[in-house]
């Protein structure tokens, strides 16, 4: 195992290979992706930042949820385009970060680490950075190992292949007179990280709930439990 410069980097590298389940046989590719830049200016010596890495990881990425999308969603162009652009955004991304608990794995220098260390331009970033370095370690089969089961599951529950409003507002316009209306009724979390609860009404009665990251996102997970309880999925 090759010893990295900075002690601090082996235990979050190791730290990364169990959150993302891959084993690096090159570690110092694995240290260089999670370092931050604002710890490289503090270790200029030891250490390179991530950003070369964003860059790769970035077409890498691009490559793999285009081909995925291609082959399995049949789609016009324009669906297609929208799907990956909404795929590999800054908020998705940033998701998935906070699903593999990304953050406690990089490196930042003490000025970025008072700022916090929870931006989703950074936690995005670092996405990019670790899939490229996957990539130069492993191949392309490895990186898909890590992000395709993310993509599939954002495509799945995707509004453009879904759109769980319009089902529900169709079905409840069968029956004249019914009227069908969503409220958001909590909100909670950080500014960089909300989290909202909306419930779905049928007149004055409350079918279901569901929560997002966004409002809009909520309102479709409330109209999709609403649609599951009836059958509908």
């Amino acid at each position: 195992m090759k010893t990295l410069f900075y002690p601090e980097a082996e235990e979050k590298v190791s730290l990364l290979e169990k959150k993302i389940n891959y084993s690096f046989s090159d570690r110092r590719i694995a240290a260089d992706a999670i370092t931050h830049s604002s710890f490289h200016n503090e270790h200029k010596q030891e250490t390179e930042s991530n950003e070369r890495l964003e860059f790769l990881g970035d077409s890498v990425l691009s490559l793999i949820t285009c081909e995925y999308l291609f082959s399995h969603i049949h789609e016009n162009e324009g669906v297609l385009t929208k799907l990956k652009a909404a795929l590999v955004c800054e908020d998705s991304l940033y998701n998935f970060a906070k699903t593999v608990g990304l953050g406690e794995c990089l490196l930042f220098g003490k000025g970025e680490k008072a700022a916090g260390t929870e931006r989703r331009s950074t936690l995005a970033d670092a996405v990019e950075a670790v899939l490229g370095a996957v990539y130069l370690d492993g191949g392309t089969e490895n990186v898909k190992k890590i992000i395709l089961p993310y993509l599939i599951s954002c495509v799945n529950e995707s509004e453009l292949l879904h759109d769980w409003k319009t089902m529900l507002q169709e079905i409840v316009q069968k029956n004249k007179g019914e009227l069908l209306s969503y409220e958001i009724v909590e909100e909670s979390g950080p500014a960089h990280d909300k989290m909202f609860v909306c419930q779905v009404k049928i007149n004055s009665n409350i079918i279901a709930k569901g929560e997002g990251h966004s409002k809009k996102t909520a309102e479709q997970a409330a109209a999709k439990s609403a649609l599951a309880l009836m059958g509908i999925k």
